[in-house]
């Protein structure tokens, strides 16, 4: 029944004149689609359990991460959310703050070798993000090694509620103190993004000032942060983790419980006034209490990335032991609704909690997809690369200095780009590819794609004599006005055509209801004919010459 509905509702959009292009209702799986974990470090709970104190518990130590990342890439996860600033401590030399105790199991004493520069490699040679994941205002237990010291530093800029200490969102000198923070690791590290938590007042905290002072004190930290750290890299992505409700809906309650005005967290102002790049909303809740509240977030992205927080320790069985359908549903809602999705946590994730990673890795996200673009920042293409060529074997193609790549392939020439499943590297460096041995030939496609997450035209390999002679079998008949469609048959089961060029990008979508398409609004050129099912199962028909 749901396919469809959402198949009507398709069909009753493109009867309007509005195109498929772009839309996507769970039939195909996206080729943008953002995919996060929060990879959490405090206490080690999820990376690191064991201590580095010497060159095998190092090597031990980063063997435990690859292996993390390793299950993540598999799972198609894009984007790793690596907690960076713990409780006042770091998992990296700062001026600022000490070292936590995590990775060498002493408070303040380094692990022998920089965990952040090392993670940011690892994800990158995946093809992943990292964002460098930061706690604002808890500072840890009042007496512990972070908070003490901050205290020293900064008399009067921390305060205690029961045994905790938090900085004062209502102190300039917060918004000063955590961006020169940001503005560290900015600077001396190639992250991808920096990831704020707990960028709001405490639920414990007794707000005495109006809430809009208050969602004033906190956006002006947000503020401080971005014009900190924007100018020295544009393309990182500033984003945060609100409470999963931004507020109280016309027709469902938050049951006291939402950013906008329990925790003075404007976390949609701030995607709407360009100082966030992109959302994780907490929505570790079920029923009602997640969809309509996910529907909103997804009505005011201001064409922004937002990618909820799924609650998997839930279906734990020592917490709240959910049915993996609890979170299966809400992944299905979220890809209708064109966000992407986060794991909270890694640890439950990647040791498959009630199938949890199964069902990732092999159904709903089996096939590579690339973080959204930030076409807000910049929408300007890279130029593709040059010289695609097969030798030995090996794909190589040609590079300037530090650009990047997605590399393609399909069994059809020529390879189609906006196809997620032909998608088999993503953001890699590298510029030979080896090819496996196979009876039946595949075909390459190659594109730079930039920090930005723009991506350049694909430089197709060039078709052998063979690939030509297919084309030519499979042009179908065109007077210029109207196409000729095939006979229908077993494969053809789809009530959809669309029509692509032959760099695969869509250009129109149509009812197949009748023998003859009318295409006379298109330019002259070549084009390709595919029709699309209701399970999202495409096939090439053939293609077509308009000639006038």
């Amino acid at each position: 029944m749901r396919q469809t509905f959402f198949l009507l509702l398709y069909i009753i959009l493109i009867s309007t004149g509005i195109h498929a292009q772009g839309l996507n209702y769970g039939f195909r799986k996206p080729k943008y689609e953002a995919r996060a974990v929060w990879l959490t470090t405090i206490g080690g709970i999820d990376w690191p359990h064991s201590y580095a104190q010497d060159e095998h518990s190092i090597r031990k130590q980063k063997q435990e991460l690859t292996g993390i990342l390793d299950k993540l890439q598999k799972a198609g996860i894009n984007q790793v959310l690596l907690q960076t600033r713990i409780r006042a401590t770091t998992i990296y030399p700062s001026q600022y703050e000490p070292w936590d105790g995590c990775l060498s199991g002493n408070p303040g004493r380094g692990p022998g070798y920089d965990a952040l520069a090392y993670a940011i490699d690892e994800c990158h040679k995946r093809g992943m993000e990292l964002h460098a994941w930061v706690v604002t205002m808890p500072v840890g237990k009042w007496n512990a090694l972070g908070c003490t010291r901050l205290r020293k530093k900064h008399p009067g800029l921390i305060k205690k509620i029961g045994p905790d200490g938090f900085m004062n969102p209502e102190k300039a000198q917060t918004a000063a103190y955590l961006a020169d923070l940001c503005e560290e690791i900015v600077s001396n590290y190639d992250i991808d993004g920096i990831h704020l938590d707990y960028i709001r007042y405490p639920e414990t905290w007794n707000i005495k000032v109006s809430r809009s002072e208050g969602r004033r004190n906190i956006t002006n930290i947000v503020k401080a942060i971005h014009d900190r750290i924007k100018p020295i890299k544009p393309y990182l992505k500033l984003s945060c983790s609100p409470i999963g409700k931004s507020d109280d809906l016309s027709r469902y309650w938050s049951h006291g419980w939402n950013a906008y005005s329990r925790v003075c967290q404007d976390a949609q102002g701030w995607l709407r006034d360009g100082l966030m790049d992109e959302l994780f909303p907490m929505m570790y809740f079920q029923g009602q209490q997640f969809f309509p509240f996910a529907i909103d977030w997804s009505e005011n992205t201001f064409g922004r990335i937002v990618a909820p927080g799924l609650g998997i320790y839930f279906l734990s069985a020592a917490e709240k032991n959910w049915p993996l359908d609890a979170i299966t549903r809400e992944l299905e809602v979220l890809r209708q609704y064109n966000l992407g999705h986060a794991y909270f946590r890694s640890k439950f994730f990647t040791e498959n909690t009630k199938g949890i990673y199964d069902f990732a890795a092999k159904q709903f996200d089996n096939s590579l997809a690339l973080v959204p673009p930030m076409s807000w920042q910049n929408n300007t293409r890279p130029n593709p690369p040059s010289a695609l060529e097969i030798k030995n074997h090996k794909l190589i193609w040609r590079s300037q200095d530090g650009e990047m790549f997605n590399i393609y392939s399909s069994r059809t020439y020529p390879v189609d780009i906006n196809d997620a499943n032909n998608l088999m590297k993503i953001r890699t460096k590298e510029t030979v590819l080896t090819i496996p041995a196979e009876d039946e030939p595949r075909y390459y496609a190659v594109t730079v794609i930039d920090r930005y997450g723009n991506e350049s035209i694909p430089l197709q390999m060039n078709p052998p004599a063979e690939s030509t002679k297919a084309i030519r079998s499979q042009m179908l008949f065109c007077n210029g006005r109207q196409l000729k469609l095939p006979a229908r048959d077993s494969r053809n089961d789809a009530d959809i055509l669309i029509i692509e060029d032959l760099k695969g990008k869509s250009i129109s979508s149509h009812l197949w209801n009748k023998d003859i398409l009318e295409v006379s609004s298109l330019q002259d050129g070549m084009y390709q004919l595919r029709s699309l099912n209701n399970k999202g199962i495409t096939h090439r028909l053939g293609f077509f010459r308009i000639r006038r």
